[in-house]
């Protein structure tokens, strides 16, 4: 087959999903704190600060995730002329997309629970961030479970782009595989395979924790 076996085509394909894992953690988890802190500015009472973040928010939801990477691999080096790695341009744009979007998910979860809610652990005595931190945010966080593993996936099968800009990922070594082998629907069924691998178990376990906060509840 062009020089690789069916073995060969899944091994590096297997070690191409690791950069996947890594990337998509990275984004995951900056762009989490990134978004919390976002989530936090968008239900402040202060007028400024929740159109400071509205503006973040919305161009980075507003703008498609392929511009993106391009903005912070080739942009930066005109602008700045500083010469980002593909590894650092994909980190630095999936986690500005990431963190727009875990920030209005986590908003939205805060604002489902009920206004009583705030107004009984108001009565109680607790200021603004006592009641997030012991009464909203704990609520909050049993809403929000399903759709932030969901959008995990949505991260994972991003990281696909990052090819554009030359990063070493699943689809990437799988494309250039292909230009070796032509035998498209071989390799990218195979491509298709691991990301199914690696995206079904976190919607499945998404689920199982959800049932199990609901249950302790």
């Amino acid at each position: 087959m062009n020089g690789f076996t069916v073995p060969q085509i899944f091994l590096n394909l297997i070690i191409a999903a690791k950069w996947t894992i890594i990337l998509s953690l990275i984004a995951f988890v900056v762009g989490g704190i990134v978004g919390f802190l976002l989530m936090l500015m968008r239900i402040y009472p202060n007028k400024w600060i929740r159109g400071l973040s509205l503006i973040y928010i919305e161009f980075f939801q507003g703008t498609p995730l392929l511009l993106q990477l391009f903005l912070a691999f080739f942009g930066v080096s005109v602008v700045f002329g500083i010469n980002f790695s593909p590894l650092v341009a994909a980190t630095i744009a999936l986690t500005a997309f990431t963190s727009s979007f875990l920030a209005d998910i986590w908003r939205g979860s805060v604002e489902a629970i009920p206004k009583g809610q705030w107004e009984a652990a108001s009565a109680m005595g607790f200021g603004y961030f006592q009641q997030l931190r012991l009464i909203i945010l704990p609520q909050a966080l049993k809403l929000s479970i399903a759709p932030t593993v969901g959008f995990l996936v949505q991260v994972i099968k991003g990281t696909s782009l990052a090819s554009v800009i030359g990063f070493s990922e699943i689809s990437r070594v799988a494309a250039e595989i292909n230009n070796v082998t032509l035998n498209s629907l071989l390799v990218f069924s195979i491509a298709g395979l691991i990301y199914f691998i690696i995206c079904y178990p976190l919607s499945t376990w998404s689920q199982r924790l959800e049932k199990q906060l609901i249950y302790k509840a």
